[in-house]
């Protein structure tokens, strides 16, 4: 498609200015998500005897005591120096409440940092392992072909998500998705260990991880492929599960804060700060991030609004980018929610698809099914889902999460997930070189659709740009959905580093990826 790259480089550069001022403020601050993620970098788990997450109960203890602002992991390297304990341990003093960290001798900071470092190279050590587990499994057991088929799992129990997993892996899924509890992403803490009740999902936590990671290798070692795992690393503990994610060998995490900020209501600056690190832990991690602008559309016009999506693209793809990212881990999001009633619908959907498809060439796109205007008569929605595995093929995406029709009215019958995987197979199977032989009409609909796209998407960069991207979303740029710069839920989790402050992460995780892990 004939679309104007010099406009394209415009807009990464309008994107670049966006995501560097934003960038500004994020090295100011932390958040009480990334210490507790330290702290369970640092090898942190478990509960107190009330069920508190025990690396709640570290950051909570230092932030009592004033101590946030020097970093979570300057007070546990004193206390392991002074009391020749481990960071476990050293919480599990805490949570019995034997020892106060800011009433125990102060040591020498250089000796101090020589204890945090060696504990961040034994968690970067950790994560690499996992990573290059991924690595092999995937060279011996191959992947599907692409768009990889992604399919979701949601019934509040990890072990009947598991036969609903296998039960999709086996009728052509490649990738599954585990949902997480409605409103898990509200709560500031991680649930602990195996779940078997969730409302419009399963509990998103490490044991849970665990549990399915085993699941689909037991099955991917049946079927012959390599099956991908999801999550969601996002809400007001987006950071903490990204290590989670890391530690346990997910694949590929949900991992947008304009998701959170939009429609969750969770604060921009508190989940601007999350997501910096949380996508650099995925980073080392190898897991593809996923981002979530198809969620615009539900909330705002698809033909209206299509260069808002695109906005978006470009302003996650260069926050991800300082996030230390390669371009194959930023999964872009984008969504086929045209109204059906529109003439040349299937037309306007093909240039929104593929323009995003020849913008981020390198990137594994996520394409999502029409949602929107989905009613109850179940032949007209195959009808739109089949239009969207089309469209899906001809423009060559990179995921597909496969329409079913039952999603988000209960959780779906496993037959209902069969009938959308193999209607997914057939379209695909029997259009899978359909994009070789056609080449779009010069000038035609379709390509100057995609400039106009493109073209207001410019104009819109450079707006964001002059006012920057947190008054932008307070102003309702994106989703119709405005909120307030100070507002929202998590704000009192944000605070600024003293010049003393010690994250031994942030400059070993960069370093760990300029070594090309």
């Amino acid at each position: 498609m004939r679309i104007d790259r010099k406009k394209v480089e415009a807009c990464r550069k309008e994107a670049k200015k966006i995501a560097l001022k934003l960038k500004e403020f994020i090295d100011l601050h932390s958040t009480t998500t990334i210490e507790r993620s330290i702290v369970r970098l640092f090898g942190v788990d478990g509960v107190d005897k009330n069920g508190i997450p025990l690396p709640n109960v570290v950051v909570d203890h230092v932030k009592s005591f004033g101590g946030l602002a020097r970093g979570v992991s300057y007070w546990l390297g004193n206390a392991s120096i002074a009391l020749n304990k481990n960071p476990q341990e050293i919480a599990e003093l805490i949570a019995e409440k034997k020892i106060n960290l800011s009433k125990l001798k102060k040591n020498d900071d250089e000796e101090i940092k020589k204890v945090i470092d060696r504990w961040a190279d034994d968690a970067i050590k950790r994560i690499v392992k996992v990573r290059k587990e991924r690595e092999r499994l995937i060279k011996k057991l191959g992947e599907g072909e692409k768009p990889l088929l992604y399919a979701i799992v949601a019934t509040g129990n990890i072990y009947h998500d598991i036969i609903q997993a296998k039960s999709a892996v086996k009728n052509g899924a490649d990738i599954i998705a585990v949902i997480r509890s409605t409103a898990q992403s509200l709560l500031d803490y991680v649930p602990y260990g195996a779940t078997t009740e969730g409302y419009g999902g399963t509990y998103a936590t490490q044991e849970n991880f665990r549990i399915m990671r085993k699941a689909l290798d037991e099955v991917g070692e049946e079927v012959g492929r390599y099956i991908r795992l999801v999550n969601y690393a996002s809400g007001l503990c987006m950071p903490e599960i990204s290590v989670m994610g890391a530690f346990e060998r997910l694949d590929i995490m949900l991992n947008d804060s304009m998701y959170g900020i939009l429609f969750r209501d969770i604060n921009m600056k508190r989940t601007f700060t999350d997501q910096h690190f949380s996508r650099i832990v995925n980073a080392v991690g190898g897991i593809i991030i996923n981002t979530g602008e198809d969620n615009y559309l539900t909330t705002s016009d698809a033909i209206e609004h299509a260069h808002t999506v695109l906005t978006s693209q470009f302003i996650n793809e260069q926050l991800a980018l300082l996030s230390l990212l390669p371009k194959k881990q930023i999964g872009l999001g984008h969504a086929f929610e045209i109204n059906p009633d529109i003439k040349n619908g299937l037309l306007y959907e093909i240039a929104h698809a593929l323009l995003v498809r020849e913008i981020f060439k390198e990137e594994p796109i996520k394409y999502m099914p029409p949602t929107r205007f989905m009613t109850g008569n179940i032949f007209k929605g195959h009808a739109m889902d089949t239009m969207f595995n089309l469209v899906s093929v001809l423009t060559r995406q990179h995921i597909h999460l496969v329409g079913i029709l039952t999603e988000a009215i209960h959780t779906p019958f496993m037959q209902d997930r069969h009938i959308s995987l193999e209607t997914a197979k057939y379209v695909m199977n029997n259009a899978r070189d359909l994009a070789k032989e056609i080449e779009f009409k010069k000038n035609g609909f379709i390509e100057r659709r995609a400039n106009k796209v493109l073209d207001e998407a410019y104009r819109l960069l450079r707006k964001i740009s002059k006012v920057g991207l947190m008054r932008a979303i307070e102003a309702g740029i994106f989703a119709n959905i405005a909120r307030p710069i100070d507002g929202g839920k998590g704000l009192d989790g944000v605070f600024v580093k003293d010049q003393d402050y010690y994250n031994p992460f942030l400059k070993k995780f960069e370093k760990a990826m300029k070594n090309e892990i």
